[in-house]
């Protein structure tokens, strides 16, 4: 199953429902040249790969083409929840660095639209391999594409197969065998579902709302909701915190206290049974545990609503004011090939797929049945903060953990977060 499969029956169907208002917007910097004065110079690179696997493959990555003995490139690696918090400040430095890993879709949007981002679409011109949707998904709202992306992944329910089978369970197919599953571990003494959304990663918590949502009420209202064209305080948005309430009593105790890289720990040892959590929480897993996790697609609550998945994106964007915009611009254009790809996935844990739909990703059974979710899917969204912005997730992070400690106080939990929401949509 290739990625452009991927892209036509599953990226495709939800980027004609993203519409124009969530593509990259605004004032990207001429293709011919940053703000800066141009040096020569190594490229400089901010990372926010931090966990070992990934921080490795980005370290290949960057020693790939530095062997190729024409430009160089140095990376600086900096813990994840540190540059996701800091980024802004990062790309509005007087002297920022040249290149930043983060995310294609609407939540570079912001940046975007104050100017902060090189033009690359000269990289793109000489690119290959790239569908539509990857381009699309690129591209600010001024017809110029501001981003590279080269790995995508997918979120699901991941388990350790092993654990199931002595617990005598299998994966459920829909929300009701969901449940019956959360009954029969909690009665085996095993916590059913963990999280970690608690120190840096209250994030984490924000995948149960999303899959909620577009299980319950459909990606397109999702979206709008995102895009402030909808309200928290809307009678849907009340069903779909009505809905979680019904499982919370099978959450961890610890769900909203440890970080996911401790509720990894937690899932592997079996004092958890299942987490939802993206492909990334493997590289947190000791690698000779990785053929034991397994994962099962979200359960279907409404077989009337258009099946959406979590496909996020990955890539790099550059500085505006880049100090070194060419040999930029050859970094970007040596990790759009299939070959820079396929390094990255391989040095990883292997669960990332290449964006470039001439490089293979990793022949295992966990990436077929990945990239079979992804295919199938009707529409794909990214996550929360990447359908909406980096500024509006700290708004989610508050809601959802107080929710998960005021379960009964719902109302006054949504009222505050559209007050909340709003400040963000009005700046």
């Amino acid at each position: 199953m290739s990625n452009d499969s991927f892209s036509r029956r599953g990226f495709l169907a939800g980027l004609g429902s993203l519409g124009a208002a969530t593509l990259l917007g605004g004032c990207a910097t001429s293709a011919t040249g940053g703000g800066g004065a141009q040096t020569s110079g190594a490229v400089t690179i901010e990372s926010n790969l931090s966990a070992p696997a990934a921080k490795a493959a980005m370290q290949a990555l960057v020693d790939a083409f530095n062997g190729r003995k024409g430009a160089q490139a140095t990376l600086n690696t900096i813990a994840s929840e540190t540059y996701r918090t800091q980024l802004p400040s990062y790309l509005t430095s007087q002297q920022p660095s040249d290149l930043y890993t983060w995310y294609v879709g609407s939540v570079a949007r912001s940046y975007a639209d104050k100017g902060l981002l090189l033009d690359i679409s000269d990289v793109w011109q000489n690119t290959t391999g790239y569908n539509a949707a990857a381009k699309t998904l690129s591209t600010a709202g001024n017809g110029k594409q501001v981003i590279v992306p080269i790995s995508y992944y997918w979120w699901g329910c991941f388990y350790r197969k092993s654990k199931f089978a002595e617990w005598g369970v299998q994966p459920p197919t829909d929300w009701n065998g969901f449940i019956a599953l959360c009954e029969t571990l909690k009665s085996k003494g095993v916590a059913p579902i963990g999280m970690g959304a608690g120190g840096t990663t209250p994030w984490v918590a924000s995948a149960w709302f999303d899959y909620l949502n577009i299980r319950i009420n459909g990606a397109p209202y999702h979206r709008d909701l995102l895009a402030g064209k909808r309200k928290f305080t809307d009678p849907q948005v009340k069903a779909v915190f009505d809905r979680w309430k019904t499982v919370l009593p099978y959450f961890d105790p610890s769900a909203t206290a440890i970080p996911f890289q401790d509720a990894t720990t937690s899932l592997l040892q079996g004092r958890t049974a299942m987490m939802l959590i993206g492909t990334f929480f493997a590289d947190s897993a000791p690698k000779d545990q990785l053929d034991d996790i397994d994962f099962f697609q979200f359960p279907i609550i409404d077989p009337a609503v258009p099946v959406a998945e979590e496909g996020p994106m990955d890539g790099f964007f550059a500085s505006a004011r880049s100090a070194h915009v060419a040999q930029t611009k050859e970094f970007l254009t040596y990790v759009a090939t299939a070959e820079a790809q396929e390094l990255y996935a391989k040095a990883s844990t292997s669960t990332v797929l290449p964006v470039n739909t001439a490089a293979k990703a990793a022949s295992t059974p966990l990436v077929e049945k990945g990239k079979k979710l992804l295919d199938s899917a009707a529409e794909i969204t990214q996550f929360f903060n990447r359908d909406s912005s980096d500024a509006l997730q700290p708004t989610a992070d508050t809601a959802l953990i107080k929710f998960f400690n005021q379960p009964n106080n719902v109302d006054a939990i949504l009222s505050e977060w559209q007050a909340a929401a709003e400040k963000v949509w009005a700046s």
